[in-house]
C-alpha cells in the first residue's frame, strides 16, 4: 500500500495546530480572571489571533515569532493572564528553520518587555509583579521549545544529507550501467552491423558494375544497414552522455536546430521570455526533448515544416515542437521508446508532456518543466 497517498497535507496541519491552540488560548483566558466590556474584546481578539498566526510559521516564522510574541504582550496589557503557548510553538517552528539567532534574542527580550509591562499596568510591588511574570513565560519552557526545534532540523538536515547520498549513489549506479551497456552494445553489434553494410554496398556495387539488376532486397538490406548504423551511433552518443563529458543544455538548442535544417527539413526556432539559467537537469531534458522530437519528425511524419518554441516563465521552462506531418487523431502514432523515454525524464523532474496529433493535421510535443524559480 502507497502511504504517501494518504499523507495530510501540511497546510492542513498547519491550520489545524493553529486552530487547536487558538481554541485553547481562549478557553483558557475566558474561563479565568479577565476584564469585561472592549478590554476583554480585545484581549480575547489578541488570544486568537495569536494562536491562528502559527498557521504560516513554515512560511514566515519571524513573522509568526514577532506576531505571537506581541500578542501576548497585547494580551497581558488587556488584563489577561499571560498565555504564552502560542509564542511557544513558535518558538519551535523558527529554530526548525534555522533562525536560532533572532529566536534567541527575542526570546531573551520578551520576558523583560512582559515584565515591563505588568509594572506598568499592574498594582503590587516590584517583587510580586517579578514573579507573577517569571511564572508566565518560564524559562524552561522556552528552552524546552527550543531545543525541540533545534533537535527536529538537526533530524531533517540528516535526513535531507541521507537522501542526497542515496540519490548520488542511484545515479552513479545508473551511469556505470549506461556506460556498461554503451560497452556491450559497441563490442558486440557495431561489428556486425558493420559487416552487413560492407558487404550490401560491394554487392550492390559489383552488380552495378556487371551491369545487372541490383535486387530490390539487396537494395532495403543495404538502407536497413545504414540506418542501423546510425541508430546504434546514435543510441551509443546518448548513453556515453554522463557527467564525464559536456552535457548538453538549452544553449545546443539552436545548434541542433541548425543541424536538421541540413536534412531539408525546414525547422524554426522562438525564443521567448527572458532568458535565464536553468538547473542542469531542466537543460539536459529540455535539448533531448527537442532532439527526439525533430529526430521523430525527420524520419516517421513525412512532414517538410517543424517549428521549436522554448518559453522562460518564472518558474518554468516550456518547450512546444510542431509539425505538418500526416498524423491525425485517427492515425495517432503508437508511442515508442523515444516519447516513453521524453515522458519518463519530464516526469522525474515533477513536470508535465503533452504529445498528440494537432487538430489540422501534424503532431505537437508539449512539455513544462519546473525550474524552481532559478535565474
Amino acid at each position: 500500500m502507497d502511504k504517501g497517498r494518504f499523507a495530510v497535507p501540511a497546510g492542513v496541519t498547519d491550520w489545524a495546530i493553529a486552530v487547536g491552540v487558538a481554541a485553547l488560548l481562549l478557553g483558557t483566558g475566558l474561563s479565568g480572571p479577565h476584564p469585561t466590556g472592549g478590554r476583554e474584546v480585545i484581549g480575547a481578539s489578541l488570544l486568537a489571533l495569536g494562536g491562528l498566526a502559527l498557521a504560516a510559521r513554515r512560511r514566515a516564522p519571524l513573522a509568526v515569532l514577532a506576531v505571537t510574541g506581541l500578542c501576548a504582550v497585547g494580551h497581558q496589557a488587556a488584563g489577561f493572564e499571560v498565555l504564552a503557548v502560542s509564542y511557544l510553538v513558535a518558538v519551535f517552528g523558527a529554530v526548525r528553520a534555522g533562525r536560532r539567532t533572532v529566536t534567541l534574542a527575542a526570546s531573551v527580550g520578551l520576558p523583560a518587555v512582559l515584565f515591563l509591562t505588568a509594572l506598568v499596568l499592574q498594582d503590587g510591588s516590584v517583587r510580586e509583579v517579578a514573579a507573577q511574570a517569571r511564572s508566565t513565560l518560564e524559562i524552561a519552557w522556552l528552552i524546552a521549545a527550543f531545543a525541540a526545534g533545534e533537535a527536529v532540523r538537526q533530524a531533517e538536515r540528516r535526513a535531507e544529507e541521507a537522501e542526497h547520498t542515496r540519490e548520488e549513489t542511484a545515479r552513479r549506479r545508473a551511469d556505470e550501467e549506461r556506460l556498461r551497456i554503451a560497452r556491450e552494445l559497441h563490442d558486440s553489434l557495431t561489428h556486425q552491423i558493420s559487416v552487413i553494410t560492407v558487404q550490401s554496398e560491394v554487392a550492390v556495387h559489383v552488380a552495378g558494375r556487371r551491369g545487372e539488376q541490383v535486387p530490390e532486397a539487396l537494395l532495403a538490406i543495404r538502407e536497413a544497414s545504414r540506418e542501423a548504423s546510425r541508430e546504434l551511433r546514435a543510441t551509443l552518443e546518448a548513453l556515453r552522455d554522463d557527467d564525464t563529458t559536456p552535457p548538453r543544455g538549452v544553449d545546443h538548442i539552436p545548434h541542433l536546430v541548425t543541424r536538421f535544417r541540413t536534412t531539408g527539413l525546414e525547422t524554426t526556432l522562438t525564443i521567448d521570455g527572458d532568458p535565464h539559467t536553468v538547473p542542469s537537469a531542466v537543460g539536459r531534458t529540455a535539448y533531448r526533448i527537442v532532439q527526439e522530437s525533430l529526430t521523430n519528425v525527420s524520419r516517421h511524419a513525412a512532414a517538410t515544416v517543424a517549428s521549436v518554441l522554448i518559453d522562460y516563465r518564472p518558474d518554468v521552462l516550456a518547450i512546444r515542437v510542431d509539425d505538418d506531418g500526416t498524423a491525425t487523431r485517427d492515425t495517432a502514432p503508437t508511442p515508442g521508446l523515444g516519447l516513453l523515454g521524453m515522458r519518463e525524464r519530464v516526469t522525474a523532474l515533477g513536470g508535465r508532456l503533452r504529445t498528440e496529433p494537432r487538430a489540422g493535421g501534424g503532431f505537437t510535443v508539449q512539455a513544462e518543466l519546473p525550474t524552481g524559480g532559478a535565474s
